[in-house]
């Protein structure tokens, strides 16, 4: 069997990438180890232009009716709730300018469930190699299904969405810088609790504490720990370690008592950051974690994923040539990508940095950045994905306090801050 696109890995990356190119008239098939998809705390914050994406795809109505919880704002506060920083979303152009929070899971169901009928799913299958022509061009993989037994599935083009371990992207000769976070995030999923619609970030003395809204009456906590806490058996005392959060954070108070009951639902999550040079080779390209990862903190991993895909069958449809197609995704991607991973560092290390230098520095750039409204609005911009505009090296300077910037509250320039940026 011959199909014109391979992708390997069933994840929203594959997924997405299996849509986007499905509906170009492709045939596509999926190939997944798992025989289904994996339960994690992971994907749930989807950025306005993740949104605006599955809306072009018509997946929003079913997303909406799923239960997604729609969020108007992310704060970062203090741990008695008062805030440090609020980025008001509603201040946005365009027509999506909200953050939805829905389950990982929901998401994938809703994704498979719309392919088109040129794209087949195959799990319980394992991608042991890929297959290459004289000319060292990726022209397909090797398959390990039943009992097993192994056989080649050529493609015109392979989707590697095989996460962090990519095997095809060492296989294709395309280097990662991989580093991996200083902590470790706790995940918990509170029943029977509710958030405002907000995405809550607490700055505190032990970290991050991150918490927003599930669907169906839930709640999901982040708390960062460090790994020297899970070796010496913080898992083993949870129950104490909730009881100082909640004394520790006033602003937990209503939803302590889910907490402590939902204290087995726990999941230790690493954090890494990985930054792949290139995004594709002949034949080959990568999408989602394959290429990228980020700290959660600002909720761009799964919607980087989605863009991916967009971008990827943009460039297809409209350049000659599957390679020449995969030059002009990675011209297109990677200097957005290098944006993002500016942004979801920045603001990870603002808010997880424990030690008094870094904590006295995050709070002064908070601060500065409260109190300009220009600033207030790129930032939300950048994080929402609909209004790209890195921010200078003069910017930084306002940030810091070390100069004024006197078009902080003029509307005109406040506008004017979107007109440029990163495709």
């Amino acid at each position: 069997m011959t199909a014109d696109v391979v992708v390997c890995g069933a994840g929203v990356g594959g997924l997405a990438a299996a849509h986007a190119l499905g509906a170009l008239g492709l045939s596509v098939v999926v190939l997944d180890r798992r025989s289904a998809p994996a339960e994690v705390a992971k994907g749930e914050l989807l950025q306005p232009e993740a949104v605006r994406i599955l809306a072009g795809w018509g997946l929003l109505p079913a997303l909406v009716a799923s239960g997604a919880v729609p969020v108007d704002r992310l704060a970062i506060r203090d741990p008695g709730g008062a805030a440090l920083l609020d980025l008001d979303y509603g201040v946005l152009p365009g027509t999506h300018r909200r953050i939805l929070c829905t389950e990982y899971a929901t998401l994938l169901r809703l994704m498979a469930a719309a392919l088109g009928p040129t794209v087949e799913v195959r799990r319980g299958v394992t991608v042991r190699a890929a297959l290459r022509n004289g000319a060292g061009r990726v022209v397909g993989v090797t398959v390990a299904a039943e009992r097993g037994r192994r056989h080649d599935l050529p493609a015109r083009l392979v989707v590697a969405a095989d996460g962090l371990s990519s095997k095809l992207r060492a296989a294709a000769g395309l280097h990662a810088r991989y580093r991996a976070y200083d902590h470790r995030l706790l995940a918990f999923e509170l029943a029977g609790a509710r958030w405002p619609a907000e995405v809550s970030a607490y700055r505190t003395g032990h970290g991050l504490r991150l918490v927003y809204p599930l669907p169906g009456d839930r709640v999901r906590l982040y708390a960062q720990v460090r790994p020297e806490e899970l070796r010496a058996g913080l898992l083993g005392e949870l129950a104490s370690w909730a009881h100082r959060l909640v004394a520790s954070m006033p602003a937990l108070g209503p939803v302590a008592p889910a907490l402590l009951a939902g204290l087995a639902s726990r999941q230790v999550l690493a954090v890494h950051r990985l930054r792949s040079r290139r995004l594709a080779a002949p034949g080959l390209a990568l999408v989602g974690e394959a290429a990228h990862a980020v700290h959660p903190m600002a909720a761009q991993g799964l919607n980087s994923s989605l863009a991916d895909a967009e971008a990827l069958a943009a460039a297809v449809a409209s350049t000659q040539g599957i390679d020449h197609a995969l030059q002009a995704y990675d011209d297109a991607r990677l200097r957005r990508l290098d944006h993002i991973a500016t942004v979801s560092h920045n603001a990870a290390r603002m808010l997880t940095t424990t030690t008094g230098a870094g904590r006295r520095l995050g709070r002064r750039m908070m601060r500065h950045t409260a109190a300009n409204p220009r600033l207030l609005r790129i930032t939300a911009g950048n994080l929402a994905g609909v209004a790209i505009r890195p921010l200078t090296a003069v910017d930084r300077l306002y940030q810091l306090g070390v100069l004024t910037d006197r078009r902080a509250g003029r509307a005109e320039h406040e506008a004017a801050a979107y007109g440029g940026g990163v495709p």
